[in-house]
Parts: C-alpha cells; sequence; structure tokens
C-alpha cells in the first residue's frame, strides 16, 4: 500500500494543550547525549523519580531497554543508527502529543541525527542534555565492557572508539558526572525544567 492510501486525522485527535491542562503539566522531551559509560541512564532514571514525586507524569525511553524490543530488528550500521533515533522520536512525539513528558537516555552521536530528532518533536518541545563526561572516564566505567571489547575489534561501530561522536553544539544543558554526584547533576537539570514543565 503505499502512502497515497493513507489517510491520518491528527486534526480530530484531543490536542496536546487540553491534555496538558488535564494533567497539570507542560510536555518536553528530555534527551540525554553522550558517549556510553558517561552517565545517561543514571541521570535519566534519577530524573524520572525525581519528576515522579513531585507528581508529574513522565515516561523514561532508554537505549538498551528500546534496542531489546521495538527496535531489536536493528543494527547499528550507519543506516540503522539513524532509524534507531527515528524511531525513538516518533515515539517521543507521541508521548509529547498525550502531555507526558519524556525522558530519553541516547547516544545519539551526530549532529545531524539529534537534528533530526529535535525537527520530527519539535524544537519548542526537545531540551538537549548534554551528559559531557571525558571517554578516559567513560572507558575506566565500563560497566559492561564495550569499550574492552570496542579496542579489541570483537564490537564494530562503537562510538568514540571505531564510530565518530560529535558533541553537541548548542546543547540545553552540559552537566558532567566527572566530578559531580548524580544528585547534584539532576538537581541542576531540575533547576532549568521544572519552570518549563509546570503548569
Amino acid at each position: 500500500m503505499s502512502l497515497e492510501n493513507i489517510f491520518p486525522f491528527f486534526d480530530k485527535i484531543i490536542p496536546q494543550g487540553d491534555k496538558e491542562r488535564f494533567l497539570k503539566q507542560r510536555a518536553k522531551v528530555i534527551w540525554f547525549t553522550g558517549l556510553s559509560g558517561s552517565g545517561k541512564s543514571s541521570l535519566a532514571l534519577r530524573l524520572e523519580k525525581e519528576l515522579f514525586i513531585r507528581g508529574f507524569h513522565s515516561k523514561l525511553l532508554d537505549g538498551d531497554n528500546i534496542r531489546s524490543g521495538i527496535n531489536r530488528n536493528l543494527s547499528f550500521s550507519s543506516e540503522d543508527r539513524v532509524e534507531n533515533i527515528r524511531r525513538i522520536a516518533e515515539i517521543s512525539k507521541l508521548f509529547l502529543k498525550c502531555g507526558i513528558i519524556t525522558v530519553n537516555g541516547f547516544v545519539s552521536p551526530t549532529e545531524d541525527i539529534r537534528n533530526m530528532a529535535k525537527e520530527i518533536i519539535g524544537r519548542d518541545s526537545f531540551i538537549e542534555v548534554f551528559v559531557n563526561t571525558p571517554i578516559e572516564v567513560c572507558e575506566e566505567r565500563d560497566t559492561k565492557g564495550l569499550y574492552k571489547k570496542a579496542r579489541e575489534g570483537k564490537i564494530l561501530n562503537f562510538t568514540g572508539v571505531n564510530a565518530p561522536f560529535e558533541s553537541p553544539l548548542d546543547p540545553t544543558i552540559t552537566v558532567s558526572t566527572e566530578n559531580k554526584t548524580v544528585e547534584e547533576s539532576v538537581n541542576e537539570i531540575l533547576e532549568y525544567i521544572i519552570p518549563r514543565i509546570t503548569y
């Protein structure tokens, strides 16, 4: 079936603003980007808990969880990395339209990939959090043993080793987990986002 035979009815769905009023919050997509081991997942998990404690409705989307489910058919080729982020952005947009705050933790290694996500979601709704942790620190942590395998050539297209990572040119927030606790970093993020999600 071609796209000419598809008839979306987005204009008939209850508007995002009505759902935000019902939930008493303003929906945003909080997108963590950074190297593997930088602390994205730890920060995202803690942020979701803090939002819940404060009475906000949110959904956490994590790279490993998505890869083991909806995107399990994708590889780590350049093309599939793009498709991985495209699907995640579309899913995030669905939550956004429901008035839900989405907390995402994905390497999303290039500016082009992140810009694609911003365009799908909408730049005004996209809060980019760059977890700026040096690769040396990420490798020291390496709880999954991925850097070691990449250095040994057992993992190809691994970001930071044999695939590039482009630092964001203009992130909304930059945090580093090198010399700060998770709590300190999350408090920085909360200070910025709470006024923007409070209805």
